[in-house]
């Protein structure tokens, strides 16, 4: 076994939901133990803004903008990936869409199909892509981006919780089936972690007063908290580790 197991050096990495929160935590984790890692989120300048900043710091990363709902954009983020540098030899699945925020019940269609478009389809999507390409190398690793609301649906989270819950399942699915080619596929459940993503929770004292007496830690995650169970998952170190959920909650579920 490798001395450095959390070395990286010359793997090719993307993060998806890169431009901040856990994305971009992620993102600089990676950089810092030697990948080279290809940042991807909706907004292009908002990704230059912190492949610049990892490159400043002597790190290694290229920005392609690419939308986690878009069929299209997923396959030509992948296909710019392969002619760029002809591997790919780590996904980290962490786009995400929460449009709604209220009784389940209430939950217009419409919101239903944009976060069943982002956070199931577009994982697939990209996880079937992202895994074809590393099947020529023989080896790689997936890390999908799930919730502790997959296992415990969140208050008026309904929708997002439904979605959580299948991407736990699909990380199972493409564990067993990917497996013989080499790849690895696990997931990272985050409790309430304080993002942008998250702040109708974590900016409202309401619904803090609510949370945080269930979290044995009594206190929100920064992303920078949950990074390294990514590295974990993508490093040498998880080489006989697939198809898991690791929770990074506080306690939350215990």
């Amino acid at each position: 076994m490798p001395t450095q197991l959390f070395d990286l050096k010359d793997r090719i990495a993307l993060v998806t939901g890169a431009s901040r929160g856990i994305g971009e935590a992620t993102a600089r984790l990676l950089a810092e133990q030697g990948a080279h890692v290809v940042l991807s989120s909706r907004k292009q300048a908002d990704l230059d803004a912190v492949a610049a900043s990892i490159i400043a710091g002597g790190g290694k990363a290229s920005a392609i903008a690419a939308h986690q709902g878009d069929s299209e954009a997923l396959a030509r983020l992948v296909t710019e990936i392969d002619q760029r540098f002809g591997r790919l030899d780590i996904l980290v699945n962490n786009a995400a869409a929460n449009p709604y925020f209220g009784h389940i019940s209430d939950t217009p269609m419409g919101m239903v199909d944009k976060t069943l478009q982002v956070n199931v389809k577009g994982y697939f999507e990209l996880a079937a892509l992202a895994s074809k390409l590393m099947q020529r190398n023989g080896e790689g690793a997936i890390v999908n981006i799930a919730s502790i609301n997959g296992v415990t649906p969140g208050p008026m989270q309904g929708i997002y919780s439904i979605t959580k819950a299948a991407v736990i399942n699909m990380t199972k699915a493409f564990a067993r089936e990917c497996a013989p080619w080499g790849i690895r596929v696990n997931a990272v459940l985050p409790g309430l972690t304080d993002t942008k993503f998250a702040s109708a929770l974590t900016t409202n004292q309401e619904m803090l007063d609510h949370f945080l007496p269930s979290i044995p830690l009594g206190r929100v995650a920064q992303p920078n908290e949950i990074a390294p169970a990514v590295l974990y998952l993508v490093s040498d170190a998880a080489s006989y580790v697939t198809g898991t959920t690791l929770t990074v909650d506080g306690g939350f579920l215990s």
